[in-house]
């Protein structure tokens, strides 16, 4: 068990200086600019912060999460496929478990964050802003 957690460690530390490192910019940064959009209209809505969401109301988790999958599905199925190339020239195989830790590190947790906290700030400077 510990030299596959150190293989997994060693192999994800490695991506940082090898073929196709531009994702660890292009990937979050993707994520980011939906999330954002995605937490506009929420604070318009007047729905609450998304990751926080998913976390204390279990009745809403799995639609916030079909409904960010559908948002967000470019930047993760881009990262897989960028990973999965990644991988078939480093390492000539496949490690499915590393594909997924950094496809959810690069895309999705910086979507589920991003979203939540433009979602409050909007919603925080909604409320200083006179009407009228």
């Amino acid at each position: 068990m510990d030299d596959l957690l150190t293989r997994i460690w060693s192999d994800l530390i490695s991506r940082l200086h090898g073929p196709f490192s531009f994702r660890f910019v292009l990937q979050p940064l993707m994520a980011a600019i939906y999330a954002a959009h995605d937490g506009l209209s929420d604070a318009r809505e007047g729905r609450p912060p998304y990751f926080w969401t998913i976390f204390t109301r279990p009745t809403q988790r799995w639609k916030l999460l079909r409904e960010g999958w559908r948002h967000e599905r470019r930047v993760i199925l881009l990262g897989v496929v960028m990973d999965l190339l990644y991988q078939l020239i480093v390492f000539r195989s496949l490690h499915v478990f590393e594909l997924a830790i950094v496809v959810l590190a690069l895309a999705f947790v910086p979507y589920a964050l991003i979203r939540g906290a433009v979602n409050r700030i909007a919603t925080i400077r909604a409320r200083r802003t006179p009407v009228g």
